[in-house]
Parts: C-alpha cells; sequence; structure tokens
C-alpha cells in the first residue's frame, strides 16, 4: 500500500467553470448555490469529494465504496448492502460474531476502498449472527474519520445568474406539434478555491498512504478537468497547491483566504468570462509561508498556463513541480 502518512499537509485548488452549473441545489430548482449577502457561488465539498470519487473509478480503476449500486430490478443498493458486499467469499463466515464479522467488513474496506481511506466514512451495519442454532440480525455501524476534509468552496468574485430557455428535441405529448421546453440555470463565468487539510493522526486509523495523496491530487486536477457531463463541461483546473509540513500537529489554515484577484474592486466582478481577464495576487499567501518556513519541509505546485499570477516568485521554500 506504500508509506503511510507522517506529516500534516494543507491543500489550496482553484478551478474554473464557464457556462455551466458547478453544483445545483436540489432545494432550490438545482440552481447554482449562491450566498445571497454578498454573491459569491459556493460549491459543496460533497461535490468535490464525488469528481474525485468518480475520477478514481472511472479512469484509475480505483475500488470506490461510496458508488451507486442497482440489483437486477433496479433497486439502488444502500449503505449495509454495500457492507456485506466485502464479507463476500469470507471463509467460515457463519461461525462469526457480530465484531469479528464487522472488522473483517472494516479491514476489508480500507484495504480495497481508497475514498474511505481519504474521506472516511460512516458504515451502518446489519449482520446475520447464528446463537444458539438461531440466526439474528444485529445492527451497529463502522465510524472512519476522513483524513481529507475540505471547506466549502466559493468563488473569488461575484458571480452572475443567468436563467436560460430553450427547446427540446421531442414533442411535449403524443400528438402534439410543439416541442418540449426546459429550463435551467448557469453561472457564465466562477472561479472556486477549495481550501483543504489532510491530518496525519486520522490517517493512521484509515492507513492513508504517500500513493493514496499521489491519487487526490490527480483526482483534484485532471478529475476537474474530465468532469464531462452537460452541467459541468468547461471546467478547468487552475491551480494546485499542497503545503507539506515538517512540525508535528501544525496548520496555517485559511490558504483559501491568501490568494485574490488583484484590483478586484475595480473589476466588474459579474462581468469577468474568462481567466484571462484577471490577474492572482499570492503576496499574501507567499508571506504567510515564507514565516512559516521553519516549519514547513516544501511546497507541492501545479499551475495552469494560462493563469497570471504575481507573487509566487518571492517563495523561499523549497517547491516542487506536481507531474501530470
Amino acid at each position: 500500500m506504500g508509506e503511510m502518512i507522517k506529516n500534516r499537509s494543507e491543500i489550496l485548488f482553484l478551478y474554473d467553470i464557464k457556462d455551466a452549473n458547478p453544483n445545483g441545489d436540489p432545494l432550490d430548482e438545482n440552481k447554482p448555490r449562491i450566498d445571497e449577502e454578498n454573491g459569491i457561488n459556493m460549491v459543496t465539498d460533497v461535490r468535490l469529494k464525488r469528481t474525485i470519487r468518480d475520477y478514481l473509478m472511472n479512469f484509475k480503476n480505483e475500488q470506490i465504496f461510496v458508488k451507486e449500486i442497482t440489483d437486477e430490478e433496479g433497486h439502488i443498493q444502500d449503505a449495509k448492502l454495500r457492507a456485506k458486499d466485502f464479507l463476500k467469499g469470507v471463509d467460515e463466515l457463519e461461525n462469526m460474531d457480530f465484531n469479528k464479522q464487522k472488522n473483517v467488513i472494516k479491514e476489508k474496506i480500507l484495504g480495497e476502498c481508497i475514498d474511505v481511506r481519504l474521506f472516511g466514512a460512516t458504515i451502518p451495519l446489519d449482520l446475520k449472527i447464528k446463537e444458539k442454532s438461531k440466526v439474528k440480525s444485529v445492527t451497529g455501524s463502522i465510524t472512519l474519520t476522513g483524513p481529507v476534509q475540505f471547506r466549502i468552496g466559493r468563488s473569488l468574485h461575484k458571480v452572475e445568474l443567468k436563467h436560460i430557455k430553450g427547446t427540446g428535441a421531442f414533442a411535449s405529448k403524443e400528438g402534439a406539434t410543439q416541442k418540449t421546453f426546459r429550463e435551467e440555470d448557469i453561472l457564465p463565468y466562477s472561479l472556486i478555491a477549495f481550501y483543504g487539510i489532510i491530518n496525519e493522526n486520522a490517517a493512521q486509523h484509515t492507513n492513508l498512504s504517500e500513493e493514496d495523496v499521489k491519487f487526490l491530487l490527480d483526482g483534484l486536477w485532471n478529475g476537474t478537468k474530465n468532469l464531462i457531463s452537460r452541467s459541468k463541461v468547461g471546467q478547468m483546473p487552475r491551480l494546485l497547491l499542497k503545503v507539506n509540513y515538517k512540525e508535528k500537529n501544525y496548520h496555517i489554515g485559511d490558504l483559501d483566504r491568501l490568494v485574490t484577484i488583484k484590483d478586484l474592486e475595480n473589476l466588474n466582478q459579474e462581468g469577468i468570462r474568462d481567466i484571462s481577464e484577471i490577474v492572482l495576487d499570492a503576496s499574501q499567501l507567499v508571506e504567510t509561508l515564507n514565516k512559516n518556513e521553519d516549519k514547513i519541509e516544501s511546497v507541492d505546485m501545479k499551475i495552469d498556463d494560462r493563469v497570471k499570477i504575481e507573487g509566487l516568485g518571492e517563495l523561499r521554500i523549497k517547491q516542487n513541480s506536481i507531474p501530470f
């Protein structure tokens, strides 16, 4: 499985989206999530984790625990049934008590499912136990705190919501001469920043390895780029930064607050339509990192060629390129 995570690290990830919906709110007609107080676009950590999971499963052939599985009748598998998948083929299962079955499930999931090693999981259990020649159901759960956690992502600028109407390809009903109408809400542009942390203490409980973290970074960058659905096409990764600490139990925090759009107050924020129209200012981030250089081992970084960013040249800490 590779070397286990020993030290803490932080992640800053920026990506943008054009003429699409980065994260619809099912409680609000699937409109893009916008903070009504300040006009900032929000994207949940659940959406970002889904992007990573889908990429690792579909492009890297990694086993994923949290995924939609349907049976022959079209019924979607629940978490209890998903957990039982990891008891299949286990020898002498009928002679195992609840705790032994629970441990088998836990160890197999951690050994096989990269998303649980990364993000943790709460796994409900409903297991059949043989007791005094009778079989009974015993319930419980497995709780694994994920070492990788992300905050809700937020755009670095105010966004504009556009409501679009169009026609479908089919008739509105049998015998009708008019096609169906469709409506949707999109954002012409949004540059979104996510902040994440990798906790070395929680990593010991999920067996998170350095190799797993490489997959995580790959999933962030290339998963975002390859999220090609009608509502998500147009997403592009722009900046990925990972700060690796050498001091135990220490991190700076709030890295996403330290990169801004230069001269934002003088721009028509809702009118931004492309990454080429703005310059990022990383001077505050670099100043903060340099102040903490005695606690930082290195900084891993990848920047899209179209991004204009000021301040990074002043970084005194060892820098590594993230190879994709």
